[in-house]
């Protein structure tokens, strides 16, 4: 596994490190030193590398012996024999049984000595993956404090914006609501964006059942996707300016201020990484700009105060949140959206959903939104007049 990535499968979206940041991951870790995921897989490989070579051993030292038992028998044989050729057959026989059994044996010595070198590389491999626990357990005790210090500072903030919003619009009969880029007359457009370049994170699955719960929505009809299952920075870049998204949606690692998106090499890799305010700007330079971005990665939500006011509303997670969770909001957020539902109400749904399936973060995605838009009132998919 590539050293900037933890496991996805189990499956949280958790934490690695880069260049002193904590990246966030897919659980059980959504990491430039090697995190324990890729220790704990390497250590994997060198034990059955050094099982195999003791078989090798086993092997060898096993043909050794029958060798050496048939080269023995030959021997007793040209002993009794009467005859000089019988007994000249049986030595050359003996001898050929010989010559295989030490090549046998120097064959089960060179094994030998790999499993020696393996049990050695084996025990380095424990020592740095206990080490690598170690330290990713205090880093995110530490994360889950910054965290809930920040959720409780925002929450505070949050809460004197609505006091002071409720003061300024008393009386009113309604809110009125910033102009959007209305995708009314037209399809919405869902960007899904993945990037899992260790393979740990089952992203597409998550597209999968995004895909089934559109298609079997009321207005599916209305929902165009643009899935990129392994993307890069420049997947993500040409499909801002080319499919022009009404929604751009990312699944993989990430962390509060770093996304890490795929090399479009082949095989298991280290992720690209991007910061959040690269990823924020990137948003803001199309003329074009999405009306949502959902960020589905572990520790999202503080990447959402870079986006609202580019885009009217931004979502992300406020943990590490488990696969399997995120799986399940993903998908029931966009059959709501496709059935109609407002913006507000596919959140609250898609949280329900979570909890419903017996899982245990709901209360992870965060909705933010712009001060001048009602997410109760926002649809992003309306049928037109019949």
């Amino acid at each position: 596994m590539p050293p900037h990535l933890q496991e996805r499968c189990g499956k949280r979206r958790g934490a690695l490190s880069v260049g002193g940041h904590s990246l966030a991951r897919r659980e059980p870790q959504r990491g430039t030193p090697m995190n324990a995921s890729y220790y704990r897989s390497q250590l994997d490989r060198k034990n059955k590398a050094r099982a195999d070579a003791e078989k090798k051993v086993g092997e060898f030292r096993k043909k050794e012996a029958d060798k050496r038992a048939k080269a023995t028998k030959e021997k007793a044989a040209a002993a009794k024999a009467s005859s000089q050729g019988t007994v000249n057959s049986k030595q050359r026989a003996a001898q050929r049984y010989e010559n295989e059994a030490n090549k046998a044996g120097q064959d089960a010595s060179t094994w030998s000595a790999k499993v020696g070198k393996l049990s050695k590389e084996a025990a380095d491999l424990s020592a740095k993956l206990a080490k690598a626990e170690q330290v990713e357990r205090a880093a995110a005790e530490k994360a889950r404090q910054r965290e809930q210090q920040k959720t409780e500072r925002h929450a505070a903030a949050e809460q004197q914006k609505i006091e002071s919003r409720l003061s300024a619009t008393e009386g009113e009969v309604r809110t009125v609501l910033k102009e959007l880029r209305a995708p009314k007359p037209e399809k919405l457009r869902v960007l899904l964006l993945a990037a899992a370049s260790a393979g740990d994170l089952r992203v597409g699955q998550e597209q999968q059942r995004i895909r089934a719960a559109v298609q079997s929505a009321t207005h599916r009809n209305l929902v165009e996707l643009d899935v990129h299952p392994a993307a890069t920075a420049d997947v993500f870049l040409d499909a801002l300016t080319r499919f022009r998204p009404h929604v751009v949606h990312f699944s993989g690692h990430s962390t509060q201020d770093l996304i890490a998106f795929e090399k479009g090499e082949n095989g298991f890799h280290e992720g690209a990484i991007v910061s959040a305010s690269a990823f924020a700007r990137a948003i803001a330079a199309v003329d074009d700009k999405p009306l949502l971005v959902l960020l589905n990665s572990c520790h999202s939500a503080a990447q959402t105060g870079k986006l609202v006011g580019t885009v009217p509303f931004a979502i992300g997670m406020s943990d590490t949140i488990g696969d399997v969770d995120a799986i399940t909001y993903a998908a029931r957020f966009y059959a709501a959206v496709a059935d109609g539902q407002s913006v507000q109400a596919a959140h609250l749904l898609s949280r329900v959903a979570i909890e419903m399936n017996g899982l245990l973060d709901r209360d992870l995605p965060t909705l933010a939104c712009a001060a001048d838009v009602d997410p109760s009132t926002t649809k992003l998919v309306t049928p037109p007049p019949e």
